[in-house]
């Protein structure tokens, strides 16, 4: 529409076109017409302004939730609100809110917090390996096993020249790096150990005859200078088969039971 007929209509009374398209959409969609008014003048909108607080009471539950560092109550949310809000409506319809999503509102132990979708905690799992650190008396213990194979309890206990608690040896069968041989044809049977595949892969063995000797010792440090002449460390044998003065296992149950028990020496 020319500005002169524009003119003109504005003198008769009527509206523009633009005025009356905009009108007519209004009268066709009420809320948004009742949006409009409440957005210049609340009092004129009051249906939209009560949505409008009512949304800001999800929004303001939605926070405090957020930003708790633990799981909240009903009563402790609703010191944040208007003793006419019904808070307990709220975190049902938060919940609701949140079914399908990544995250979910859930109730523990009467509070509530957000937490993870179960079905997503798959694609959440993260595996890491922690490092064991041995402690001296484990790696002690270790090198004497490596060195002296097969080799019981008291043997371990009469090199070290100390009794062995009972989680050192417990500790390097769980690393995997230590296994039972057998029984040693003595009083008693004791359980005799040896170093198992474990520990070649872990310090990259192709066997254990490359275990380092006294001069590889000697020459890392290793070993005090100041050690006797006729000091000689024992040559580590091949010992894929039980030797001579052992005794297959009997069942590993019993094996695990006398272990377990301090009955194998």
């Amino acid at each position: 529409m020319h500005r002169p007929e524009m003119l003109r209509n504005a003198a008769k009374g009527e509206q523009p076109l633009r005025a009356r398209d905009a009108t007519q959409a209004d009268e066709a969609q009420p809320g948004r017409s009742a949006a409009l008014a409440a957005a210049v003048d609340p009092a004129a909108g009051r249906g939209e302004t009560v949505w409008s607080q009512h949304a800001q009471h999800l929004r303001m539950l939605e926070a405090l939730l957020f930003a708790a560092s633990e799981p909240l109550d009903a009563r402790t949310v609703a010191r944040h609100y208007d003793a006419s809000v019904d808070v307990a409506a709220l975190l049902v319809e938060l919940q609701s809110a949140y079914r399908y999503r990544g995250v979910n509102l859930v109730r523990v132990a009467g509070k509530w917090m957000f937490r993870t979708a179960s079905d997503l905690a798959c694609i959440l799992q993260e595996q890491r390996e922690t490092p064991k650190r041995l402690s001296r008396a484990a790696m002690e213990t270790l090198a004497i096993i490596a060195y002296h194979q097969p080799v019981t309890r008291a043997e371990i206990e009469a090199i070290r020249g100390v009794v062995i608690s009972k989680g050192t040896l417990d500790v390097l069968l769980e690393t995997g790096w230590v296994r039972w041989r057998g029984r040693r044809r003595a009083p008693g049977r004791p359980l005799t150990y040896g170093t198992s595949d474990g520990f070649l892969t872990h310090f990259g063995l192709a066997s254990i005859a490359d275990l380092p000797g006294l001069a590889d010792l000697k020459v890392a440090g290793l070993l005090d200078g100041a050690i006797p002449a006729d000091f000689k460390l024992p040559d580590p044998a091949i010992l894929a088969s039980l030797a001579a003065d052992e005794l297959p296992l009997e069942d590993e149950t019993e094996v695990e039971h006398r272990a377990g028990d301090g009955e194998e020496e």
